[in-house]
């Protein structure tokens, strides 16, 4: 249970300070959810699987899209499925160690299924569909982390999945109007991670209009307080050799294409996104 007040994790996360005051309501748990932070390491010691139901319960009492519910999960507990997926994303080890794993998924078949045996057409083949699924799908997996930190647990979203969609959805046999969102890691949390740090909330709030006339000032002044608290050893940064050594992680990463595949998946699923 985090024991700093909630004034100081906000200014911990965003490098600004609120303070709702002394009587907040539901205090302990804004609190655990403003500190809460991924987990890559875990004892080796395993998560009972009623905790784990009882985790998916609470992640499948999120929000729903029109009470659509158009996601799902899948345990992925055969040794060798866990171990091909692993190996396709070698850098990522905790896949393989997490006493579980699971992949989620948008799930835009069951509706489908339901129309087919109400007798009614199925409307609705286009980009919203599959934006429905995957904020569904997403809404459950957050709520799903945030129930497993309040158990005591840690968990690890591996979006790297999703470089390999086709052949995880063969392997793990995802039938036509599926695909998958993330992998999640599981587990006790062998040490305390740390809190990362987010952009300052002038830049995820607007009012009334967007506005990121600030964005330059604002990233400058995020990009230092981050790598003040949790800098990136130079050998860890990408492509020294194109950007030399800098704190611009994340332009890096997106300066390379990737996934561009997935579009093409997704319609052989059979979901359009016209």
């Amino acid at each position: 249970m985090p024991t700093a007040s909630i004034a100081d994790l906000i200014e911990d996360r965003f490098g600004t300070r609120i303070d709702p005051g002394p009587d907040v309501p539901a205090a302990a748990t804004l609190a655990r959810i403003l500190a809460r932070r991924t987990h890559r390491r875990y004892a080796d010691r395993a998560v009972p699987d009623d905790l784990v139901r009882t985790l998916l319960a609470c992640a499948f009492s999120a929000s729903a899209k029109s009470d659509l519910q158009q996601s799902g999960v899948i345990l992925v507990r055969d040794p060798a499925k866990r171990a091909a997926i692993a190996g396709w994303i070698p850098d990522m080890p905790w896949i393989a160690q997490a006493p579980v794993f699971m992949v989620w998924i948008g799930d835009s078949r069951r509706i489908r299924r339901i129309c087919e045996l109400r007798g009614k057409p199925f409307g609705n083949d286009h980009l919203d569909s599959f934006l429905n699924a995957t904020a569904d799908c997403a809404l459950a997996m957050q709520t799903f982390i945030l129930a497993a930190e309040a158990a005591g647990l840690g968990s690890c979203c591996i979006s790297a999945v999703r470089n390999h969609a086709q052949a995880l959805a063969d392997l793990l046999e995802m039938p036509k109007w599926t695909f998958p969102v993330a992998g999640l890691c599981l587990g006790w949390p062998e040490r305390e991670g740390f809190i990362s740090a987010r952009l300052p909330l002038s830049l995820s709030v607007h009012t009334d209009r967007y506005d990121d006339s600030r964005l330059e000032e604002e990233v400058d002044g995020y990009d230092r307080r981050r790598e003040a608290r949790n800098p990136t050893p130079p050998e860890k940064q990408r492509d020294r050799d194109l950007y030399g050594t800098s704190s611009e992680d994340k332009a890096r990463q997106v300066s390379h294409t990737e996934r561009d595949n997935l579009g093409p998946f997704v319609r052989r699923q059979g979901i359009g996104l016209e």
